[in-house]
């Protein structure tokens, strides 16, 4: 898979070469040896040798006179899967002392593309099908008719049901959505966290918004904050038995546990912002028409003690991420190591945030396979779930927070709800330009996810008010669409992500393959494996059963 068959054939006479190939997306990398091709020592024989070349970015190769170290040619070409291509290397016809370098096609590749777009297009199918059904079933007509031909209550069943009535979207901050969120038969209790949509930006909306409704309801900040402590450890120590499994390899040692994971990370943010917001919480101010003085910034002003954590946390980030002296690494370094930078810090992985990991935990208590490795041959371990990433993941969740209090300080002010998420998706999104200069890697400071950088968090924040801003018209204004099917894995998130991590190897999540190598069968098990994480959630919905932490 992603591969492709060269055939590199060397027809220089009394020239030994050294093919060096690179990937495109490897930023200032060093060549790699692919391959040594010999002269055959009989003229017009060329030597061939056969590589396995990658796919999935194109790739730039250089021939080099083995004896001499001197560039022969260099050429930029992308593979297509499964191709089979030969690399002619031979003396031009036109000139004496120039080579030419001509790739040729002899099997055709095929589109790898294809599976996803087929399944793009089969997914917008059943989406236009479902609204199409919808709309029938509110025409009087066709509701008479499904009437006669099938037992009146069930009808009334079906369409009265949460599946099919958009008018259960309700509004974010009316007791509709806060019906929603608590089943009935539920007692009342915080659920912000198994209500988070997978994001951090989005947990930290529901914190603002399950914290002001429980406040509302009379519960103390003192009992408040220790269920927000415990929640917190819970997820923390789920999280420390997820990220290290040990299926049939016999007991596990202390020595090599895994310290940080995707729900650590989240169960420290979850407790930083709503600790912050806990200490600092204030009655939502009703309509300011009025108060001129607070009538554009209310949301932010009123949380001026939070925006002050905030930006003296990023300070910090700031300060150790380009000041802190890291032995054998230049100060300041964002790089992956390895062989990027030319070779010269190959193990500099993260700079500063995996120093302070492998400082602070040790090397054998982090990720011991960082993504890194496959483009840059990093050796050293580096977790993208680190301390110092952290910090970037709280101004994050922050963020969320600022959405929900737009919603709430605003309630059915849509204009200017939408207004302040416009503002913000531009504010976000200019800060996102001048840090990375509109480039992947030349910037101040480029967006990177294993090191949670400033400009990741703004890029992914200011898309995040962008799709508010498309989605709150849509789901709680006109009430169009209720947010099935995602709704429901929403409403049991933890059980969910931790069903898949425990059972993803498990049939029928997984089962063999007939072809291995077939991005097809790849994604016919995923989507498959996720209809159904789908389908039990919505069962479970159905039955009002939810893994509260």
């Amino acid at each position: 898979m992603d591969q492709a068959l060269l055939l590199i054939h060397n027809e220089l006479r009394g020239t030994n070469l050294t093919v060096f190939w690179n990937s495109e997306r490897c930023y200032h990398c060093l060549f790699q040896v692919l391959v040594n091709v010999s002269w055959s020592g009989k003229p017009g024989k060329p030597s061939i040798a056969a590589v396995v070349v990658s796919t999935q970015h194109g790739s730039l190769l250089q021939l080099n006179d083995t004896l001499e170290e001197k560039e022969v040619c260099r050429l930029e070409y992308t593979f297509g899967e499964f191709g089979n291509y030969s690399l002619l290397v031979k003396q031009a016809p036109n000139g004496v002392n120039e080579t030419a370098c001509d790739i040729v096609v002899n099997k055709n590749p095929i589109d790898s593309n294809l599976p996803v777009c087929i399944a793009f297009l089969v997914g917008v199918a059943l989406i236009i099908a479902v609204f199409f059904l919808r709309f029938l079933l509110s025409l009087d007509d066709f509701h008479n008719w499904i009437s006669k031909a099938i037992n009146s209550r069930e009808t009334d069943r079906l369409i009265n049901s949460e599946l099919g009535s958009p008018s259960r979207a309700g509004s974010i901050g009316g007791d509709a959505q806060l019906e929603a969120w608590h089943p009935p038969a539920a007692s009342p209790r915080l659920r912000c966290v198994d209500t988070f949509r997978g994001f951090v930006f989005i947990m930290g909306s529901s914190v603002f918004l399950s914290m002001t409704s429980i406040l509302q309801r009379g519960c103390s900040k003192f009992k408040l904050l220790g269920k927000i402590a415990w929640r917190s450890f819970l997820l923390i120590c789920i999280g420390v038995v997820i990220v290290n499994p040990n299926y049939c390899l016999g007991p596990l040692s202390w020595d090599k546990v895994r310290i940080p994971g995707v729900l650590q990370r989240l169960g420290v943010t979850y407790f930083v912002v709503a600790v912050l917001e806990l200490i600092f919480a204030k009655p939502v101010p009703e309509s300011c028409v009025s108060e001129r003085s607070c009538f554009s910034l209310r949301d932010i002003i009123f949380s001026w003690p939070q925006w002050l954590f905030i930006l003296m946390l990023e300070s910090i980030w700031l300060g150790l991420t380009f000041f802190l002296p890291v032995p054998g690494c230049p100060t300041g370094y964002l790089g992956p190591g390895g062989i990027g930078d030319w070779g010269k810090y190959p193990n500099c992985t993260g700079g500063a945030a995996g120093y302070i990991d492998r400082l602070l935990l040790g090397d054998d208590h982090i990720y011991q396979h960082p993504s890194s490795a496959v483009l840059y041959h990093t050796e050293v371990a580096y977790d993208p779930e680190g301390i110092l990433g952290t910090i970037n993941s709280i101004v994050m969740a922050f963020l969320g927070i600022q959405a929900g209090k737009i919603l709430l300080y605003y309630k059915d002010q849509t204009k200017d709800i939408l207004i302040r998420f416009t503002a913000w998706c531009c504010f976000l999104g200019l800060i996102s330009v001048a840090l990375t200069k509109v480039s992947e890697n030349e910037g101040f400071i480029p967006i990177n996810k294993n090191l949670w950088s400033i400009s990741y968090v703004t890029t992914l924040s200011s898309f995040a008010f962008f799709i508010l801003l498309i989605l709150y018209p849509i789901v709680d204004v006109k009430g169009l669409w209720t947010g099935t099917p995602f709704f429901y894995p929403g409403m049991n998130s933890i059980l969910v992500y931790v069903g898949h991590e425990v059972f993803e190897n498990y049939f029928p999540f997984q089962w063999k393959l007939q072809d291995n190598q077939s991005h097809k069968e790849h994604l016919t098990q995923n989507i498959v494996a996720t209809a159904i994480w789908v389908l039990i959630a919505y069962i479970l919905y159905k039955k009002k059963v939810f893994w509260k932490i």
